[in-house]
C-alpha cells in the first residue's frame, strides 16, 4: 500500500459511521445513505485541498450537498411524486445501531423534529461539531444555527415529557 492509500483508509475507518449516521438522519433510507456516503468520500478526497480546516466538517458539508443534488433531481425527474422518506425503516436501522432502551426514545424524538433542527442535533451532539462548523455545513448564519438549535432542544423536552 501506498502512503496516500493509508491515510485515504484512516480516514474512510474514523469518520465512515459519524458521516453514515448522519445522512442517514437527513435522508432517513439506509441504502440511500450508504450509497451517499461512499460517493461522498470519493468526492471528499478527490476535492480536499489544504484550506480546508477540518476534514469531518468538509465530508458532513459534502454529505448534505450530496444528499441535496440527489433530491434537486428525483424532483426534477417526477415532480408530482411526494419525497421517499421513510420512517419506519429509519426507526428499525437506528434501533439496531443503539440498542440501549433508555436512547430509543430519544432517537424517536429526534426524529420527529423537523428536518433541519434534527441535522443540527445530529451534528452538535453525535458528531461534536461546534455550532460556528455547522452553519457553514447547512448554510445558516451562527446566530441563527443558535436559534435552530434552542427551538429543536425545546420541541425535545416536548416530546419527550409526553412519551415519559
Amino acid at each position: 500500500m501506498t502512503m496516500k492509500s493509508d491515510v485515504i483508509e484512516e480516514l474512510f475507518r474514523k469518520y465512515y459511521n459519524e458521516a453514515f449516521l448522519y445522512t442517514l438522519s437527513i435522508c432517513r433510507n439506509r441504502e440511500l445513505a450508504e450509497d451517499i456516503v461512499q460517493t461522498t468520500f470519493f468526492k471528499a478526497l478527490s476535492t480536499v485541498d489544504n484550506g480546508i480546516k477540518s476534514f469531518k466538517s468538509w465530508l458532513l458539508t459534502v454529505c448534505r450537498n450530496e444528499y441535496m443534488t440527489i433530491c434537486r433531481k428525483r424532483k426534477k425527474l417526477s415532480p408530482d411524486e411526494p419525497d421517499e422518506n421513510i420512517p419506519d425503516e429509519n426507526e428499525k436501522v437506528l434501533e439496531t445501531i443503539i440498542k440501549k432502551e433508555e436512547y430509543r426514545a430519544l432517537y424517536r424524538a429526534i426524529s420527529l423534529l423537523p428536518d433541519i433542527q434534527r441535522e443540527i442535533v445530529v451534528l452538535y451532539y453525535f458528531s461534536g461539531i461546534p455550532l460556528k462548523s455547522i452553519s457553514e455545513i447547512i448554510g445558516k448564519t451562527e446566530s441563527n444555527t443558535k436559534v435552530l438549535m434552542h427551538r429543536a432542544k425545546k420541541k425535545l423536552k416536548e416530546i419527550l415529557e409526553v412519551e415519559i
